[in-house]
C-alpha cells in the first residue's frame, strides 16, 4: 500500500465547491429566518446624539431596530488573547451599541432586523443618526508625537521592547551602515465570502453558523459575552470562502446575531457587506518601521537596530509582531527591537496573512539588499555569510532549517547565476528587466499555555472509518490533508478514510491561524488513528481466534486495513473480521496531543527564498512581475497539491502587497479611502506571473509527531522584498514604501 500521507490528493471537498453543493455560514436554510443589518457610524469620534427609529420600525417586513437603548447588554467582556489558545478570543477588547460613544468610523451603532435582506437594507436607510463629533485621530502622522512603547503586545504574549548583546556599541565599532525607514500602508483581508452568521436559538440553546477559522474561538467568545455556559452553544463551520486572518479572532458579530434571534425569537441571518469588511473585521495596520545595519567590510552583520511605529486601537496595545523572524534571521549577536504604538480611531488590527513577518521581513530584507550593493556583493552570498547556524536569540539549535539549500535549488530554478548586479543593465524593448531575492521565515507556533489538540477516530465492521475535530478549512486543503493522515495512522486506503470538521460538537483543537492549523490538527488526528489502530491490534493479538493470536503487538503492521506480522501479510486478517467477529459494529479511541511548548531546547521556524523577475516600462514606469520562484522548507509535506496551492496563493498575495494593496486614512473624515473591490486593489489573474514553487523537504523530530510546519504564511513572507529588490536592480530606483505605485517609479517634475 502506497502511504496517504505525501500523495497530491486532489481536494476532497472540490466537488461540493464547485457544484454548489456546499452551503457556507449565510446560505443555511432556517424555517422563518430573517435578516439583520448592522449600520456603522459615520464619524470617527464623538457620541449619538440622537437615533430616530420611527420610521425604520414602521417599514414593511420589520421586526426591530436595536440600538445602545435597547439591546442588551454583555455579561463581560473577555480579554484580547489569539484564538491560537483555544480560549475566548475577542477581536477587541470592545463590544459596539452598549453605550453612545463612537470610537471609529463604521462602528456598529444600530442594527435592523427585517423579514427580508431588501427590507432590511431599505429600513436601515431610514433610520435617522444625529452626532456629536469630536476630534479624531487616524494616521501615524497625527499622532507621531503621542507614540508610547507598551510592556506587551500582541495579547500580551510579546514584550514591547527585546535586546541581546550591546547593539549601541556594535553599531559604534561598524565599517558599514544602513539606516533607512520602510512605510507600509494599511492592508485589508477581503476573501471572497465576507463574514456572515447564521444564529438560531431553541429552547436555550444556541446554534451559530459561523465563518471562522476557529469554532471553538467562536463557541468560548459569545459564550463569554452572553454570560452562558459554553455547553450550550454549538458553532458549526463547514464551508469557508477565505479567512486570511479576518476570521481568526471573533469580532463582534456573532454576537449581535445571537442577541437579535433571541429578541425577535426567530434565526437570524447577519452578513457584513463588502464595506463592512473593512471596518468590522480588523486590518493589517499602517505601520512604519526603521532598520539599522552595522557590519564589517565584508558584510558580516555585528548589529541590527529594528523599531515599528504602527496605528492601533483606543482599547487594545495590538501590533503585529513584525520583530520576530526578522531578530533571528541572521547571526548578529547584537540586537535592539522596539515597538511604538499610537492610539487611533480605528479597530484593533489583527492578524493579515503573513502576520508581522510579511512586513518585518520586508523592511530587513530591504535593508540587506541595500548593504549587498553598498559592498558590492552578490545578495545570496551575504545572506550565505550571515546565516544563523543556531537561533540567535536562544543559541538553540534548529529543530530544523533547510534554508542554505532554499537558497541553492531557489537560485538554480529562478537562474540568479545569469543575474546582472548593474541597474538598468538589461531590457527587453522599452522593458528594464531585474531580478531580486529575499529569505522568507514565519515561526512555528510554541508559547507556554496552548491548549490539548484532540481528535476522536472510529473504525466501523466494513473496514472504513471517520476521524472528528472541532477544526475548519477554509481553502487551506486541511481536510484534504487530514483524510490522508488519518488513513495512513490506521493503515486503510484513503477512499476508506473520511475527516469531519467544523462542528464544536466535535473534540477541541485551536483555531486554524498563523500556520498552525495543519499542524496542530494532523498532530491530533494522527494521535487518535495510531490509538485506534494499536487498540484493535492489541484486540487480535488477545483474540485465541485470531491468527495475530500471542503476536508481538509491535512486530505488527497494517496495511490496507489488514493486520499481519511484518514480512507475512498472509499471516494476518482485516479489520473488519475481527471487529465481525467480536460482534462489533464499531470501535473508536480518543486521542489528545499537547503542543511543544517554548522550552523544548530547539527553535522551530520555517525558512524559504524568494526570487523575482520583472519589466519596468522606461517611460511610464509600469511594473510587471514576469516570474516568481519560492523554495520552502516547511518539514514534512502532507499533500505537495494542496501546499504548493497555499505557497503560491501566498506568494501571489505578496505581488499584491508589493504592487497593489494598500489603504489611507482621509484624516478630514476619519474613514477608509478605499471601501470597496472597486478601489482597494487585489492582484488578479491578469497579474499574475508564471510561479514556480520548490518544496525543499526537511525532517523534523521536534516540532509535532508527523515533522510538519504548515505553508499557510510564508509563502507571502519576503514576496514582496524580492518584488521591491528586482525593481531597483531594473531602474536603480529604491523604494521603501507598499505597495509601490507609478509615481514611485517616475522622476520629480
Amino acid at each position: 500500500m502506497t502511504a496517504a500521507i505525501g500523495q497530491p490528493l486532489e481536494r476532497v471537498d472540490g466537488r461540493a465547491k464547485v457544484t454548489g453543493a456546499g452551503r457556507y455560514s449565510a446560505e443555511i436554510a432556517m424555517p422563518e429566518a430573517v435578516y439583520a443589518l448592522m449600520i456603522g457610524a459615520e464619524v470617527p469620534s464623538g457620541r449619538i446624539s440622537s437615533i430616530d427609529t420611527g420610521e425604520a420600525e414602521r417599514s414593511e417586513g420589520v421586526l426591530a431596530v436595536l440600538t445602545h437603548a435597547n439591546l442588551e447588554k454583555i455579561a463581560a467582556q473577555p480579554p484580547l488573547l489569539p484564538s491560537l489558545w483555544n480560549h475566548a478570543a475577542p477581536g477587541m477588547t470592545f463590544f459596539p451599541m452598549q453605550d453612545d460613544v463612537v470610537h471609529y468610523a463604521g462602528q456598529p451603532v444600530a442594527m435592523v432586523i427585517a423579514d427580508g435582506l431588501e427590507r432590511a437594507q431599505h429600513a436601515a436607510t431610514l433610520v435617522r443618526i444625529s452626532y456629536l463629533e469630536t476630534p479624531s485621530k487616524t494616521t501615524i502622522e497625527q499622532g507621531r508625537d503621542q507614540a508610547y512603547t507598551p510592556a506587551m503586545i500582541f495579547g500580551g504574549l510579546l514584550p514591547g521592547h527585546m535586546e541581546r548583546g550591546d547593539a549601541g556599541a556594535g553599531m559604534a565599532h561598524a565599517t558599514v551602515r544602513i539606516d533607512q525607514t520602510y512605510r507600509m500602508a494599511a492592508n485589508h483581508h477581503n476573501p471572497i465570502e465576507p463574514s456572515a452568521t447564521t444564529a438560531v436559538w431553541d429552547d436555550g440553546v444556541l446554534t451559530l453558523y459561523d465563518a471562522t477559522q476557529g469554532v471553538t474561538a467562536t463557541q468560548f467568545t459569545v459564550a463569554a459575552l452572553l454570560g452562558m455556559p459554553a455547553t450550550r452553544i454549538r458553532v458549526v463551520s463547514h464551508f469557508i470562502g477565505g479567512a486570511f486572518g479576518c476570521k481568526a479572532m471573533i469580532w463582534p458579530h456573532p454576537t449581535l446575531a445571537a442577541m437579535a434571534a433571541r429578541h425577535v425569537g426567530r434565526p437570524v441571518k447577519l452578513a457584513l457587506t463588502r464595506e463592512q469588511m473593512f471596518t468590522g473585521t480588523g486590518h493589517r495596520e499602517e505601520q512604519e518601521q526603521r532598520i539599522q545595519l552595522g557590519a564589517d567590510g565584508d558584510g558580516r552583520i555585528s548589529t541590527l537596530e529594528h523599531d515599528k511605529l504602527s496605528v492601533t486601537s483606543p482599547f487594545d496595545d495590538w501590533a503585529e509582531p513584525s520583530l520576530g523572524v526578522a531578530a533571528q534571521a541572521y547571526a548578529y549577536p547584537n540586537y535592539q527591537g522596539t515597538y511604538r504604538l499610537i492610539h487611533a480611531n480605528t479597530t484593533t488590527p489583527t492578524f493579515t496573512r503573513g502576520p508581522g513577518e510579511s512586513t518585518g521581513m520586508f523592511a530587513i530584507e530591504s535593508a540587506m539588499d541595500e548593504l549587498a550593493d553598498q559592498l558590492g556583493v552578490d545578495p545570496i552570498e551575504l545572506r550565505l555569510r550571515n546565516h544563523a547556524d543556531v537561533d540567535p536569540i536562544t543559541g538553540s539549535p534548529w529543530s530544523s532549517k533547510g534554508l542554505k539549500e532554499c537558497y541553492r535549488r531557489g537560485a538554480e530554478r529562478f537562474g540568479w547565476a545569469d543575474r546582472n548586479p548593474v541597474p538598468r543593465s538589461r531590457s527587453d524593448g522599452n522593458w528594464l528587466i531585474g531580478h531580486g531575492m529575499a529569505t522568507a521565515g514565519y515561526p512555528v507556533p510554541a508559547f507556554p499555555g496552548l491548549q490539548p489538540q484532540r481528535a476522536r477516530a472510529r473504525l466501523f465492521a466494513d473496514g472504513s472509518a471517520v476521524v472528528q475535530a472541532a477544526t475548519q478549512d477554509f481553502g487551506t486543503g486541511s481536510a484534504t490533508a487530514m483524510t490522508q493522515v488519518a488513513a495512513d495512522g490506521l493503515g486503510i486506503a484513503i477512499d476508506r478514510a473520511r475527516f469531519e470538521y467544523g462542528d464544536t460538537d466535535f473534540p477541541n483543537t485551536s483555531a486554524a491561524v498563523g500556520s498552525a492549523g495543519t499542524s496542530m490538527v494532523s498532530s491530533a488526528v494522527h494521535t487518535a488513528a495510531t490509538i485506534l489502530r494499536d487498540q484493535v491490534v492489541a484486540m487480535a493479538v488477545a483474540d485465541e481466534k485470531s491468527p495475530l493470536h500471542g503476536a508481538d503487538p509491535g512486530a505488527v503492521e497494517v496495511r490496507d486495513g489488514r493486520m499481519a506480522p511484518r514480512g507475512r501479510p498472509e499471516a494476518g486478517e482485516t479489520y473488519g473480521d475481527l471487529l465481525r467477529r467480536a460482534g462489533l459494529e464499531e470501535v473508536e479511541a480518543l486521542g489528545t496531543w499537547n503542543p511543544t511548548g517554548a522550552d523544548t531546547g530547539y527553535a522551530m521556524t520555517t525558512f524559504g527564498a524568494q526570487f523575482a523577475q520583472v519589466a519596468v516600462d522606461a517611460d511610464l514606469g509600469l511594473i510587471r512581475v514576469r516570474r516568481m520562484v519560492g523554495a520552502f522548507a516547511p518539514g514534512r509535506v502532507l499533500n505537495p497539491r494542496t501546499a504548493r496551492s497555499q505557497l503560491m496563493g501566498g506568494m501571489l498575495w505578496g505581488l499584491g502587497q508589493a504592487l497593489l494593496e494598500g489603504n489611507v486614512m482621509d484624516p478630514s473624515s476619519g474613514r477608509w479611502a478605499s471601501r470597496s473591490l472597486g478601489e482597494y486593489l487585489v492582484a488578479v489573474n491578469a497579474d499574475a506571473p508564471d510561479v514556480d514553487v520548490e518544496l525543499v523537504e526537511v525532517q523534523d523530530d521536534h516540532v509535532n509527531p508527523l515533522g510538519v510546519k504548515g505553508v499557510g504564511e510564508i509563502g507571502q513572507v519576503g514576496a514582496a522584498a524580492a518584488i521591491a529588490n528586482a525593481v531597483f536592480n531594473a531602474t536603480g530606483v529604491r523604494v521603501r514604501k507598499l505597495p509601490i505605485t507609478v509615481e514611485d517609479m517616475l522622476e520629480p517634475a
